[in-house]
């Protein structure tokens, strides 16, 4: 049985010697940290995710566990016949998580009853394992297979398959929809990111790409849209690469690239700032969180790990991170600062007591 239990954990607070002008001071540390035991130390799954309901989900092995407020509760145990779980991704309305399997099937719980709802079969061949996914909205489930192929399922749907994007060669690693819903970015181990347009889907073919971008050098699982610009999206390259590109999805062009030494496993925007954090783990520089403020490109902050890191998610309101390491830990950081309390509506001073007129 997985013992999964927290271990304290004490935050410093990093100086801002790496970027003199910051002033928010950022915990060099995280402020809370669980023990992971069983968590599968491959750059390429996504083993990681937090919903809008405030709950975050990490597979263990052949389990999923859910972390929140009041502890951890067990969703999944024991698929022993459909293999170890390679992905999670919890839907839009933060109720029902996606479970991507080594055997090529995508399974579908609720939550709050623990209840399994469906079984998405058939959307890659038999043994790919599914290591990415993402929602366009509460209904659409996009899935990408160590097969290179990426499908759009609508589980509402007995054919639950609606469309197909063909044009990676090796496993899809990295899924993200736009804002908007109309472009998703893909990534691959062939070193490809492409760039899909739902316009330009058909019923009866796959869809063509918009983009193909072939400036990485290694597997691309880190993706991140901008939250605050348009059409602009970062992408993460693996070992041997190193780099982090912002791209225009509208023209294709690399916009900008920086070398950051070691590879990028993940790729967050602050939801309030022109801030970036990326997540590393082999390389000469490495095992760690960076912070950048951007289009600078400056270094903020560098927050230590004990081993590589392999995923990360943000918090429903943007202001908190966790990652999970190779080392069995999941970490808990205040990476983007403090939510933001709105400020209360002012009331309206009462006129003053108007004299009646009488009318004659």
């Amino acid at each position: 049985m997985v013992n999964f239990h927290r271990t304290r954990s004490l935050a410093f607070y990093n100086k801002p010697d790496l970027e003199p002008a910051h002033k928010r001071p950022i915990p060099q540390g995280p402020y809370d940290t669980w023990d992971a035991p069983g968590l599968v130390d491959d750059f390429r799954l996504n083993l990681l995710d937090w919903g809008s309901s405030d709950m975050k989900a990490i597979a263990l092995g052949n389990r999923v566990y859910l972390v929140g407020h009041s502890g951890i509760s067990n969703l999944v145990t024991g698929l022993d016949e459909d293999g170890i779980v390679t992905s999670v991704s919890w839907a839009p309305d933060g109720r029902r998580i996606a479970i991507g399997l080594d055997n090529s099937q995508v399974q579908l719980w609720d939550a709050a009853s623990s209840q399994k709802v469906s079984t998405l079969r058939g959307c890659h061949a038999h043994g790919s394992r599914v290591g990415s996914m993402a929602w366009n909205n509460n209904h659409i489930l996009t899935t990408g297979g160590m097969d290179g192929l990426i499908v759009n399922n609508d589980e509402r749907m007995r054919s639950h398959i609606v469309d197909s994007y063909e044009g990676h060669t090796l496993e899809v690693c990295g899924l993200k929809w736009s804002a908007s819903g109309q472009q998703l970015a893909s990534g691959g181990s062939d070193n490809l990111v492409h760039i899909w347009d739902r316009s330009m889907a058909s019923s009866n073919l796959p869809t063509p790409w918009l983009h193909r971008l072939d400036h990485h050098t290694s597997a691309v699982k880190a993706l991140a849209w901008c939250p605050f610009q348009r059409n602009l999206l970062a992408s993460g390259g693996g070992e041997g690469d190193g780099s982090i590109k912002f791209w225009s999805t509208k023209t294709g062009a690399c916009l900008n690239s920086v070398n950051t030494g070691s590879e990028v496993s993940a790729l967050l925007w602050s939801k309030t700032e022109r801030e970036l954090l990326s997540s590393h783990g082999h390389g000469y520089d490495q095992n760690q969180l960076i912070l950048w403020r951007y289009p600078s490109l400056v270094k903020m902050a560098k927050l230590a790990h004990t081993s590589r890191v392999l995923c990360m998610a943000q918090s429903p309101d943007g202001c908190t991170v966790a990652s999970a390491g190779g080392d069995e830990r999941l970490r808990l950081w205040n990476v983007f600062g403090v939510p933001e309390i709105p400020k209360p509506t002012p009331k309206l001073k009462p006129e003053p007591f108007l004299p009646a007129i009488h009318m004659r």
